[in-house]
């Protein structure tokens, strides 16, 4: 009963669910809708997305910018991003995008090296699995003080919590859930909505 949905986000995810694996891999409407209310919650105006695919969550997130807000999404290709362009476009939020290509850890890097450390007020993570350990550290450092990272797929269809599952994407996630319940730079809390979404609160 809470989802409020449009034309626009609608469109997208029924393209991108005619892709091959796209419905598995597209972030559902309610947590885009959620993505949204935690940008103004928060009061972002800077906002790093790792992991674009079409499009569909930088789409959410953007929405709720400022006009002058800015979203920096990154994904290792450009395949889809002729899909995305054209709801980006029609929601008036192309402007506010800007999609960088290439592996997301050198990229993430570079732009620790270029831009600085704490220039994102929120930071969402859902690209390949076996790197989120390294993608978060990298966000905490990209993250300012009292900036929320939000963290995607952190209960991965359950395959987390059977020990006899040990396929690399699924032990980097448990992983990581071990080494959040335990750091003290960020606040936690594991929503159980989808596909498991953590939110991590630095200090």
């Amino acid at each position: 009963m809470s989802l409020r949905d449009d034309a626009i986000l609608s469109g997208l995810r029924e393209e991108t669910a005619a892709l091959p694996g796209g419905t598995a891999m597209r972030v559902m409407a309610e947590e885009g809708q959620l993505l949204t209310l935690l940008v103004g919650l928060t009061g972002a105006r800077s906002v790093l997305e790792i992991g674009t695919f079409t499009g569909y969550s930088a789409l959410c997130l953007a929405r709720a910018l400022p006009a002058d807000g800015r979203l920096v999404t990154c994904d290792v290709t450009d395949r889809w991003v002729d899909l995305a362009l054209p709801y980006w476009e029609r929601a008036g939020v192309k402007e506010r995008i800007e999609m960088l290509v290439g592996d997301a850890s050198e990229t993430l890097c570079e732009l620790l090296d270029q831009r600085g450390r704490e220039i994102f007020d929120l930071v969402f993570i859902d690209a390949d699995k076996r790197n989120y350990p390294a993608y978060f550290e990298y966000a905490v450092s990209l993250t300012r003080p009292g900036g929320l990272i939000v963290i995607d797929n952190t209960l991965f269809s359950g395959r987390v919590v059977d020990a006899g599952t040990r396929d690399p994407d699924t032990v980097a996630i448990r992983e990581l859930n071990a080494a959040l319940r335990d750091d003290e730079r960020v606040e936690i809390s594991m929503l159980v909505m989808a596909d498991g979404i953590t939110l991590a609160r630095k200090r």
